[in-house]
C-alpha cells in the first residue's frame, strides 16, 4: 500500500507539472513555491528554538487554526510556529500572515522529502488542521515520537478509515497523539474502531470570526450607502449564485445589495454588471457621497466582507451550487439569518444552523424569492427567530480554541 501510494503521488506531481506547462497559474505556483523550501527553512529555522508546526491544506484550514496559533504566541511565547500550506491559494494570500516565523509549501509527501524536512525543522510537536493526511509525514512523525495533532476535524462514516477493507488508513489515524473534533458524530466513529484519544471540542473559527467581529472596521462607505436601507449581502458569490440573486434583486426595490463575488477578476464583474438593472457602483470607485445614489455595491477588491456583514440584515452565502459553501459564521457572528445552496452537508455548522432555524437553503430562484418575502414582511416572526437563532449559536460555540491549547501545552 506505501509503495502504490508513493507512485501515487508520483502520477500527481507530474500531471501538475504538465498543467504548469499550459501556463496553469495555480501549477506554477505549486511547483515555483516549492523549489527552494528546504534552503528556506535552513536559513530561517533558528538554532536552539522550539517549534510548533502548523499545516492547513489552504485558506479556509489557515483560518480554523488561525486562534491557535494567536493563542499559543500569547500565553507561550518560548515557542517559535512554522506555518506550512498545500495549495497556493492558502500559501500567496498568507505568506506574510505576521502570527507565524516561518511560512512555507510542505514539500511533496515523499519519504525523501519528509526526512528531510523533519530534520531540519525539528519540531516539538505537530498539529494538522481539520482534514490533512499525509502518509510519510504521519508514520514518520510517529516512527519520531513526535507529538502530533489533528484539530476542528470532521470524520464521515463514508471515510476509507471506517470501511471494512480501512486497516491501511486506520494506521494513519494511530499517528496522532490526540485527535479533536468538531462534533458527537466524529466521537462516536472514532471510537467505533477502538480511538478512544478523542474530544469534542468544536470549531476554532467560532473563536476567530467572533474576534473579527469585536475588531471589524467602520466603513463610512459602507455605512452611507447603507443609510436606512434593508441590505442584503452576498458574500463569496459564484454566477450560479447570481442567476438567483441579481433578478430578485432587479425585481425588488425595497432592498439594497452589496456583492462581494468570490473571483473580482474584471470579466466576472462585468457579467454581474451586464445583468443589473437598478443602479450600481463598485466600491473601489465609491465615495461618501457618490455610492448613496446606488442600489447595488459591487466589491472589487479583497480583505473586506467579514466587515460588511455587520451593515446587512440577511446574507446569502456562495458556493453552494458548486464544490460547497464558503464560511456562513462570518455572517453569523452579527446575529442575521444566511441562505445557501444545496450543496452544504459537508460543513457541520451549516447543518447545525438550518436544523436550528437559523440558516435557510434554497435550490432555484423560486425558493430564495420565497424565503426572502418572509424574512421582508414587517415585523417577521422568521426573521426575528432567525436572528436570534444566529447569534445563541455563534455564541455558545466559542471557547474550543483554549480547549486545545490548553490540553496540548498547559498539560505538559
Amino acid at each position: 500500500m506505501k509503495l502504490l501510494y508513493n507512485i501515487a503521488m508520483l502520477i500527481y506531481q507530474s500531471f501538475i507539472w504538465l498543467a504548469s506547462k499550459f501556463n496553469n497559474n495555480k501549477a506554477t505556483l505549486f511547483l515555483s513555491g516549492r523549489e527552494n523550501v528546504f534552503a528556506l527553512l535552513e536559513q530561517k529555522r533558528l538554532p536552539g528554538e522550539r517549534y510548533v508546526w502548523f499545516h492547513a491544506a489552504s485558506l479556509g484550514e489557515f483560518e480554523q487554526g488561525r486562534p491557535i496559533m494567536e493563542s499559543l504566541k500569547n500565553s507561550h511565547p518560548e515557542y517559535k510556529i512554522l506555518l506550512t500550506f498545500f495549495s497556493p491559494s492558502g500559501y500567496e494570500v498568507r505568506k506574510d500572515y505576521q502570527g507565524a516565523d516561518i511560512i512555507c509549501y510542505l514539500p511533496m509527501d515523499m519519504s525523501w522529502n519528509v526526512k528531510r524536512f523533519l530534520d531540519i525543522v525539528q519540531p516539538d510537536c505537530a498539529i494538522f488542521i481539520k482534514y490533512e493526511f499525509w502518509m510519510n509525514y504521519l508514520l514518520e512523525l510517529k516512527k519520531r515520537q513526535i507529538k502530533t495533532y489533528i484539530v476542528s476535524a470532521i470524520f464521515r462514516e463514508s471515510q476509507l478509515f471506517f470501511r471494512s477493507y480501512g486497516g491501511f488508513y486506520r494506521r494513519l489515524l494511530k499517528s496522532f497523539t490526540h485527535l479533536f473534533v468538531q462534533n458527537d458524530e466524529s466521537v462516536r466513529l472514532l471510537h467505533s474502531i477502538g480511538f478512544d484519544n478523542v474530544t469534542k471540542v468544536g470549531d476554532t473559527r467560532f473563536d476567530r470570526v467572533a474576534d473579527i467581529a469585536a475588531k471589524s472596521k467602520d466603513l463610512p462607505i459602507v455605512q452611507a450607502f447603507k443609510s436606512d436601507a434593508k441590505v442584503l449581502i452576498a458574500g463569496s458569490s459564484w454566477p450560479n449564485d447570481e442567476n438567483i440573486l441579481l433578478p430578485y434583486f432587479n425585481q425588488n426595490s425595497s432592498l439594497k445589495l452589496i456583492i462581494a463575488p468570490h473571483e473580482i477578476d474584471e470579466e466576472h464583474l462585468q457579467s454581474i454588471i451586464s445583468q443589473l438593472k437598478r443602479p450600481y457602483i463598485r466600491y473601489s470607485q465609491a465615495t461618501i457621497e457618490n455610492v448613496k445614489e446606488a442600489d447595488c455595491l459591487i466589491i472589487d477588491c479583497f480583505g473586506l466582507l467579514s466587515s460588511i456583514y455587520r451593515y446587512g440584515e440577511i446574507a446569502y452565502i456562495g458556493g453552494g451550487f458548486g464544490v460547497g459553501i464558503h464560511n456562513i459564521l462570518e455572517a453569523a457572528v452579527y446575529g442575521i439569518p444566511v441562505i445557501f445552496g444545496p450543496n452544504f452537508r459537508k460543513f457541520q455548522e451549516a447543518v447545525d444552523l438550518q436544523q436550528k432555524g437559523g440558516a435557510f437553503v434554497i435550490d432555484n430562484y423560486e425558493s430564495f424569492s420565497q424565503i426572502m418575502s418572509e424574512f421582508l414582511e414587517e415585523n417577521s416572526a422568521l426573521y426575528s427567530s432567525a436572528c436570534k437563532v444566529s447569534n445563541d449559536y455563534s455564541q455558545a460555540n466559542k471557547g474550543a480554541t483554549s480547549k486545545v491549547v490548553n490540553a496540548i501545552f498547559n498539560q505538559r
